[in-house]
């Protein structure tokens, strides 16, 4: 015990003596406040939609393009055909509504022509809106349904329709979109970061063996597991104090709320940091110089960490790339994030946190067959 708590003061000192070992505390932060600048100014803006009637003056198209007008954060202008598809294509106009001649004759008659709501934004920006014009012209056609072509029935009957009072509770419900693409991102910035870190600690391994440190080391009756055992408790210390730096950041400093218990987020990357861990052994078995080391761990790290959705969500790629990202342990530490955000418990996930425990096993089990079957003598175990 005593030779392990003094290999482990002596890698700290090592490691503080690098810019790099204090680096890859602040990096984690950094990745949360570039998270805040990209999702967190998003504050829902008002939906701008061009609306062109060709339809005239009938009370049907007047009465459904004031309801368009109604909507909450929906901004209307009216335009003509031509004007309205070009200012959708400069950007000017998220989205536009155009009712044909006869809409209103349609209606009346119980059959209503189905609306054009342009957009090159797709669904997302036309859904909302095309949701509640439905509504509405449902129910108007409905009464033309219900009239049978009766003109005068059917004034008299949306007469009554329109002026009819309604009885209306509202209740104003948070948006939390914002707040789970802040966290899964900074999450993922924050699994990268962990993932280098962990190869930079283990690094020293290899660096103690290039200058000859080790072999001094081994003389003396410190043990070439315990070793070991140091650089891994110590890389798991620094990997915990850099998770809970960065909830404790996210949390207290910019007030992001993740929607996770933070036991059940603090298990999930301490699981992931053994995994990390694990890997870093990996690479440091397969390299024979700290360069070769740190080619590894960029050729490893960064291709992974872009197909599990570390930098950029995951929604963006193909899904061909998305089924590649099933074998690769980031995928599944966000995943659990995501899944937890979205109200499974965390006990839940039994097969997700299985599978980071088998990947760090496996990592694990691979360093040290390698590390075994190693004949060179500056290589140790």
């Amino acid at each position: 015990m005593k030779d392990l708590l003094w290999l482990m003061r002596k890698m700290s000192v090592s490691m503080l003596r690098k810019k790099a070992g204090l680096l890859f505390l602040v990096l984690p932060i950094a990745g949360v406040l570039l998270s805040m600048l990209i999702y967190g100014s998003s504050n829902g803006m008002d939906l701008r939609v061009g609306i062109v009637n060709r339809d005239g003056d009938e009370a049907v198209t007047r009465d459904a393009v004031a309801f368009v007008e109604g909507l909450d954060r929906v901004k209307v202008v009216m335009t003509d055909e031509e004007t309205l598809k070009k200012d959708i294509s400069e950007g000017k106009l998220d989205s536009g509504i155009v009712f044909g001649q006869g809409f209103a004759a349609s209606v009346r008659e119980g059959k209503p022509e189905r609306l054009d709501i342009l957009s090159v934004k797709g669904a997302q920006v036309t859904a909302y809106v095309r949701a509640m014009l439905n509504s509405f012209v449902g129910n108007a056609a409905s009464i033309g349904s219900a009239t049978d072509g009766d003109a005068a029935a059917f004034d008299r009957i949306y007469a009554a329709y329109r002026e009819g009072g309604f009885r209306m509770k509202t209740e104003t419900l948070e948006d939390t979109s914002n707040r789970k693409d802040v966290t899964t991102q900074s999450m993922g910035y924050l699994i990268a970061f962990m993932m280098f870190s962990a190869v930079n600690m283990s690094e020293l391994i290899l660096k103690e063996k290039e200058n000859r440190t080790f072999l001094r080391l081994l003389s003396s009756p410190v043990r070439a597991r315990t070793y070991v055992l140091a650089n891994v408790t110590l890389n798991f210390i620094i990997l915990t104090v850099q998770i809970v730096v960065t909830l404790i950041f996210m949390k207290t400093i910019l007030g992001i709320d993740s929607g996770i218990p933070y036991g059940s987020m603090i298990a999930s990357l301490l699981l992931f940091a053994l995994a990390s861990i694990g890997l870093s052994l990996l690479i440091v078995a397969f390299a024979k110089s700290s360069p070769m080391a740190n080619a590894l761990q960029n050729l490893i790290i960064t291709p992974t960490c872009l197909l599990a959705g570390c930098y950029f969500p995951a929604a963006f790629m193909p899904d061909s790339v998305r089924k590649v990202a099933n074998f690769i342990p980031q995928h599944w530490l966000l995943d659990t994030i995501d899944k937890l955000q979205n109200g499974s418990s965390f006990g839940s996930l039994y097969l997700n946190l299985g599978i980071l425990l088998a990947f760090t096993a496996a990592f694990t089990l691979i360093a040290v067959y390698r590390f075994g079957r190693n004949n060179d003598t500056r290589m140790f175990v």
